[in-house]
């Protein structure tokens, strides 16, 4: 979509001069986006009856006028306090987190209409479309527990810095020749792949379905969010999509929205597509891998070495992305649970199967849990490869960054050694479970609350306490098959 004319009150009627309508959303706790369609009248109307209570509140706080201001001002009534207290099946938590329990009202949050995130949907008839960030409904503070506030704490942590956060992500998912109906009927088992054979960078699947690969690349550049590259990964009906490298804030929107995005293109020609970590026992799983890089006050890379004064002890590394890439390492171990935060994520990441498993680093290693890139001085980049496809790139990329910040700011020191060949050094093995990560985030002295804060880390381990009770109160395919009859 080309858009000539910058989104802003005084020009968003001229934008949205020929809609009746526009699409909202926002981002919940496990990366869904939940969103309505509103009429455009009224979604004028909350545009200038919001910019009054912004400028109240604008007077009472000056963090929350930092958000205001760069949300845009502009409020929505009318989104129920329960998208952050159920989970990604609508289910209440079973654990105690705030607008949750037989005594909460559920009121409705506070949500920012943040007017630079408007484009078009290509696939929906050209719709008008924008993002939303949440406030907290009694205390008008930006709500802890919303990616998108997560995310601006963390590029502001480091702008005070001097730094501009950048990064980029790639994700693998599998495709199906199901709709969510035939899934159900078939017990979400014996699921038709949309292609056979494991044809990693294959110039041939594609073409068998030629009109959702052209599609898929086509409408998402219109839609915003421009792929960098898009090719078949090894396996049955596997994609890989690299999206654009950019403004951390603006990479992890499109990240989110790529994966909605992707799973409507699919349905749109008559399958199905889906980001979780691992659905098939004996091949390796999807990714989610987030590259990462700052700009200093110059606007030159600052993981490069430019000067005598950049340079670290190791070769091509400068101070800045060494401490950055320290303090990841010794965060890794508590922020996993946002990297890996499924119960599926954990059968991904095993040994042999291309995931890392140990708190590592290597230069240009693809088998450490960091992959370090320095071809030149402006490509320098860390790629975290812990993460899978199944990740909220909001929370996953703030982690990440308040990490990273964390590390620079305390001048932290590496834990562990290059992976030198094939052979990662002993750094700590990473949890093989989702309560041993939430544990590792939970205990009360982790990097975790250091980085990303009490009120974050108590809620988002409930919700992962939740996801836990939920899976040993399951009784598996794999019970049934191993016990019922012999046991």
């Amino acid at each position: 979509m080309t858009q000539d004319i910058a989104p802003t009150r005084d020009t968003i009627e001229q934008l949205l001069k020929d809609d009746d309508k526009v699409k909202l959303a926002a981002v919940d706790v496990d990366g869904l986006l939940r969103g309505k369609v509103m009429n455009k009248t009224k979604f004028l109307q909350i545009l200038d009856e919001g910019f009054g209570i912004g400028k109240q509140e604008e007077q009472k706080d000056a963090s929350h006028m930092s958000l205001i201001a760069f949300y845009s001002i502009f409020f929505v009534k009318g989104f129920c306090s329960a998208i952050y207290s159920w989970d990604i099946q609508d289910k209440t938590y079973s654990t105690p987190v705030e607008f949750s329990g037989a005594d909460c009202q559920f009121p409705d949050m506070t949500a920012h209409v943040d007017l630079s995130t408007f484009r078009r949907i290509p696939w929906e008839s050209n719709i008008a479309f924008f993002l939303l960030t949440i406030s907290h409904p009694e205390t008008h503070q930006p709500f802890y527990a919303c990616p998108r506030v997560c995310l601006k704490q963390a590029t502001d942590d480091l702008a005070e810095l001097g730094y501009k956060a950048l990064s980029g992500v790639e994700f693998e998912f599998f495709c199906f020749k199901e709709n969510a109906t035939s899934v159900v009927e078939k017990g979400h088992t014996n699921l038709a792949p949309l292609t056979v054979g494991m044809c990693g960078y294959s110039l041939l699947r594609p073409a068998q379905n030629q009109e959702f690969y052209d599609h898929a690349f086509d409408w998402l550049k219109q839609f915003r969010v421009e792929l960098e590259s898009w090719h078949t990964e090894t396996g049955p009906g596997v994609f890989e999509a690299a999206i654009g490298y950019t403004e951390a804030a603006e990479a992890a929107d499109r990240a989110t929205l790529f994966k909605t995005s992707m799973k409507q293109i699919a349905l749109k020609h008559g399958f199905l597509a889906s980001f979780m970590a691992k659905p098939y026992q004996s091949m390796p799983g999807c990714s989610g891998h987030m590259h990462f890089s700052l700009k200093n006050k110059d606007g030159k890379n600052a993981f490069a070495i430019w000067d005598d004064a950049d340079k670290s002890h190791i070769p091509n590394m400068s101070k800045t992305m060494v401490a950055f890439l320290a303090g990841v390492l010794r965060a890794l171990p508590s922020i996993l649970a946002i990297l890996a935060p499924t119960i599926n994520s954990y059968k991904r990441l095993v040994e042999n199967y291309w995931a890392p498993v140990t708190v590592s680093w290597g230069i240009e290693s693809r088998l450490s849990a960091v992959r370090v890139i320095v071809a030149s001085k402006n490509s320098s980049r860390l790629e975290m490869r812990v993460s899978g496809a199944d990740i909220n790139p909001h929370l996953a990329m703030a982690a990440v960054l308040k990490a990273g910040c964390w590390g620079i700011k305390t001048g932290q020191t590496l834990p562990v050694d290059a992976m030198d060949g094939s052979q990662a050094t002993h750094g700590e093995r990473l949890a093989r479970t989702l309560q041993e990560a939430t544990d590792a985030m939970e205990a009360k002295n982790s990097v975790a609350r250091e980085v990303l804060g009490d009120d974050f880390v108590n809620h988002f381990c409930k919700t992962r306490r939740h996801e836990w009770h939920l899976w040993q109160m399951a009784v598996t395919n794999y019970e049934l098959e191993r016990y019922l009859e012999l046991v």
